[in-house]
């Protein structure tokens, strides 16, 4: 029977089938996860890894990974992985985009409206100060969102989803993509085709949608914040390390960009201090999949990977290395 270790104990409902198949490992305490330390001496028993987004599996993990077949990772993004050395040592590694595809576009439209209307911003006002907030019609002015460009880095599927909702909203979109989608593509999406300064240049909004990789660490640097509108409003629900934040930072200060609506951050899962004193700029805890169904499927998008790998009875989303 395969052997499988997971180092998280949580979405127990997801897990039903892999139980049934397998002998799974779960750390035995619900309330944490397995630290690096106990997988490493764990995983040579083991067939397949469920990890989560936050675990490393680095070199050191996967060559004591003796029978170790397959990574089956709890995230859409893989950079915790170092995917090109499992490749090299034959190991498999999945992910779970299209579960998290719909939860995280709606937190980045949240995030843009919530900036835009500064819905977060009066919210605090208003609990701070009471009936002594002045609400005139000329205060608390928020920025439109209809017949504004959005531009979007990273026409994937969250990219994607994220397209449909902002053109329900009245928004015109630009995208940049590493490979240009297909006139079809593009007519079906009402999305146009711009260079990254371009639209860098004509966006009144930025989504960062893109996968962390070197070439897209810190793509929204000084530089590309400088190329923005003076009115635009960044929002990255994507990965922390694109943006550099301490460029960013100064960009608001210095009123170069309007905004910010931030679910991830460059140094971990908290943002700098600068941020959380700052009132154009909307930050939440890295949720973009946090609801319970959402978790729930990820968790069942992970089995699906590991009995499809083995059983070849289900597709299977494969991480290639490109």
């Amino acid at each position: 029977m395969k052997k499988i270790l997971v180092t998280y104990n949580m979405f127990q409902e997801g897990f039903e089938e892999l139980k049934q198949r397998y002998e799974v490992t779960f750390p035995s305490d619900e309330n944490r996860d397995f630290s690096y330390e106990e997988i490493l001496k764990l995983i040579p028993k083991y067939d397949a890894l469920c990890s989560m987004f936050d675990f490393p599996i680095n070199k050191k993990l996967i060559d004591q990974g003796l029978k170790l077949r397959l990574v089956a990772n709890y995230a859409a993004g893989y950079d915790n992985i170092d995917v090109k050395y499992a490749e090299k040592k034959g190991i498999t590694v999945t992910n779970t985009p299209d579960t998290v595809t719909e939860p995280t576009a709606n937190l980045a439209l949240c995030l843009l409206l919530d900036t835009a209307r500064r819905v977060s911003e009066c919210d605090r006002n208003l609990r701070r100060l009471g009936r002594d907030m002045n609400i005139g019609v000329l205060k608390n002015l928020g920025m439109p969102v209809s017949k504004k460009t959005l531009g979007i880095i990273g026409m994937g599927r969250i990219g994607k989803a994220l397209c449909r909702r902002a053109r329900a909203c009245g928004m015109e979109v630009i995208y940049h993509n590493r490979h240009r989608l297909d006139a079809s593509e593009e007519t079906h999406y009402g999305a146009m085709y711009a260079t990254f300064d371009e639209l860098l240049a004509q966006a009144d909004f930025v989504s960062v949608n893109a996968p962390h990789t070197p070439e897209t660490h810190h793509i929204i640097d000084e530089h590309a914040l400088r190329q923005m509108k003076s009115t635009a409003i960044l929002i990255n629900t994507a990965r922390g390390p694109l943006v550099d934040e301490k460029a960013l930072i100064k960009a608001l200060q210095k009123n170069e960009i309007h905004g910010a609506g931030l679910d991830v951050f460059e140094f971990g899962d908290y943002p700098s201090d600068e941020l959380l004193k700052m009132e154009n700029v909307v930050l939440t805890p890295h949720i973009g999949t946090q609801t319970t169904y959402s978790r729930i499927e990820m968790a069942r998008a992970v089995c699906n990977n590991v009995i499809g790998f083995f059983e070849n009875d289900r597709p299977i989303t494969r991480v290639l290395q490109s």
